[in-house]
């Protein structure tokens, strides 16, 4: 047997209307299961498990580090990170974030949480990603990985070309990371503490896009590399 409490039981049993006898795919953050609604009231339902369901191995373990842009455009890159199965977010303060961004975002790491979770619920996920406190840009350089691509503007190899290099052995237990600019962009001086750390300079091409578009274009590339 599982039990749901809380908010997330009474959207079952109030919104969708759930009953004794629906099934549903549930996971404990481990695995997925099969499941059987047995009783469901209020906030409280509870599950009879059937079977446990198959879950694809892991292509790449990816940290997306974003640097912090408007809140609302963060958002949705979190939404849509977590649907394409980042594993980790990890918020960015950059020269160009904006004054005030890393205080602020303290305040919106729950909310966060909270779109993360319920995307992965969407996207038929096992587990949300974990979404860390965000830290100072030079902070983000120490993360480690397999791999480091620093997503710049334009003058830097294409980032595909660069995956295509990669040998042939890479297994899905290797972690890449994924650096991505603010609104405005990196200054030379990220440049530099970027390159002197390590990062690999990648592009998306001549276009210029804006950020969160950069960033989700970006993490889809590096995954559909890897599976391919």
């Amino acid at each position: 047997m599982a039990e749901l409490r809380g908010e997330e039981a009474r959207h079952l049993t109030r919104v969708l209307r759930a009953e004794a006898g629906q099934r549903y795919e549930i996971s404990d953050g481990q695995s997925a299961y099969l499941a059987e609604i047995a009783e469901a009231r209020g906030p409280h339902v509870v599950f009879r498990v059937i079977e446990p369901l198959d879950t694809p191995a892991t292509a790449l373990h990816i940290t997306l580090c974003a640097a912090l842009i408007k809140f609302d455009r963060f958002e949705w890159i979190v939404e849509k990170a977590t649907e394409l199965g980042v594993e980790r977010i990890l918020p960015v303060e950059a020269e160009r974030s904006g004054k005030g961004r890393l205080e602020a975002s303290r305040k919106r790491t729950e909310r966060w949480a909270r779109i993360a979770r319920e995307s992965s619920q969407q996207a038929r996920r096992v587990r949300a990603p974990e979404i860390s406190p965000a830290v100072r840009f030079e902070r983000s350089l120490a993360e480690e990985a397999d791999y480091r691509y620093f997503l710049e503007e334009g003058d830097a190899p294409p980032l595909l070309r660069v995956l295509r290099a990669l040998p042939a052995g890479r297994t899905s237990a290797s972690r890449a990371a994924l650096l991505t600019g603010p609104e405005g962009g990196w200054t030379d001086g990220e440049r530099q503490l970027a390159a002197a750390a390590g990062w690999q300079p990648v592009s998306l091409g001549p276009q210029v896009l804006r950020a969160e578009t950069a960033a989700i274009t970006a993490i889809a590339v590096i995954i559909n590399a890897w599976i391919a």
